[in-house]
């Protein structure tokens, strides 16, 4: 007879007792228990979110050995995979092992079904028994491991026209494209930075769709290999470098580009911390600036936003929009420039 589990998983939250599994210090990761309404998965791959490798990597000075350290301990002592400085996790991709019997029957996938999950690491029960390899230049890392999805986990079925690795990356940011298509018009100025990122190339692709011919689609990233990578997607209006953890770099910027109107939506998909008053200063007033980035602090945006007499709208960035999967893997397919550069990326 298998435990009845609670549908948001809080029976395997361990401390504090009362939150829910993300804000969860410690979780219950042991895989020889399945609740009845869990999902067991044999995992393959880990895709740690950007903001966090980013972190990881700078903790490790780029060590391999030493991030899969990190990595380990941090899982071993929480029970999940969620980075206590940016807060954030990742997803993954495995093979589904398990389905409890209230949810057997009732779901679209079996044991032997290839999945991604589209929840966060920082959430889901996970257990490593070995990391195989570390890809930091993809933020992958390969494992042998076992993780749980609970009942209000979201998933998708792996494309078979897509590579895995592949589908991984995709699915990871799902959520930005899916929110950009939201909150965009047909006619916006759009600023998108870390636009040359995984993320922001979906969504400078995806916002120039939506403003058509009369909008104007700006993305802006510091790295060259970032400004080669937007310019041969060829989506955007204007392809800009600059750094945007300074402020005044992108005011001025995008004032000079938009002749003094600013960016009615500004997209902020940068790995990094402290852009956000780059990303409040580029947005007109009343426009949209919309926190992508697990790097964002919420009391910086707002208090700095109140401090510079911004009326604008801020949005934290949900991962999680209906259709995002989608949105996502159907604009990747159709725009063959993306399709090819991601396919050298992490195909």
């Amino acid at each position: 007879m298998q435990p009845k589990g609670n549908k948001y998983g809080t029976h395997r939250v361990i401390e504090p007792q009362g939150v829910l599994p993300q804000p969860a210090s410690v979780v219950d990761n042991d895989m020889s228990i399945l609740y009845d309404n869990e999902i067991l998965i044999d995992v393959d791959i880990l895709n740690i979110d950007s903001a966090s490798f980013t972190q990881i990597k700078e903790q490790a000075n780029g060590n391999i050995d030493l991030i899969k350290s990190i990595i380990k301990n941090l899982v071993a002592k929480q029970g999940k995979m969620k980075n206590p400085v940016t807060g954030s996790g990742g997803m993954l991709i495995g093979t589904v092992k398990n389905i409890g019997n209230s949810l057997a029957g009732n779901i679209d996938i079996k044991p032997g079904d290839k999945i991604a999950t589209l929840v966060s690491l920082s959430l889901t029960p996970l257990k490593i028994e070995q990391i195989i390899e570390i890809r930091p230049e993809i933020d992958q890392v390969k494992v042998k491991a076992k993780a749980i999805l609970f009942e209000s986990g979201i998933y998708a079925k792996l494309p078979p026209d897509i590579p895995e690795t592949l589908s991984l990356a995709v699915l990871d940011i799902c959520g930005a494209p899916a929110q950009t298509a939201r909150l965009v018009k047909k006619g916006d100025t759009v600023a998108i930075i870390g636009a040359g990122g995984k993320s922001g190339l979906l969504c400078c692709a995806i916002a120039k769709e939506v403003v058509g011919e009369n909008g104007t689609v700006i993305g802006a990233d510091y790295s060259n290999e970032s400004i080669e990578r937007l310019k041969f997607i060829d989506v955007c209006d204007h392809v800009i470098k600059l750094n945007a953890a300074n402020a005044l770099e992108c005011y001025e910027s995008i004032n000079k580009l938009t002749n003094g109107y600013m960016a009615d939506v500004v997209i902020n998909n940068v790995n990094i911390p402290n852009t956000e008053m780059g990303s409040v200063l580029m947005c007109k007033d009343r426009g949209t600036v919309y926190f992508f980035s697990m790097a964002t602090s919420f009391t910086k945006a707002a208090l700095g936003a109140e401090g510079v007499g911004k009326d604008i709208n801020m949005l934290i960035g949900n991962g999680y929009a209906k259709g995002h999967a989608e949105t996502a893997m159907d604009l990747l397919r159709r725009n063959a420039k993306i399709r090819a550069l991601y396919d050298e990326l992490y195909g």
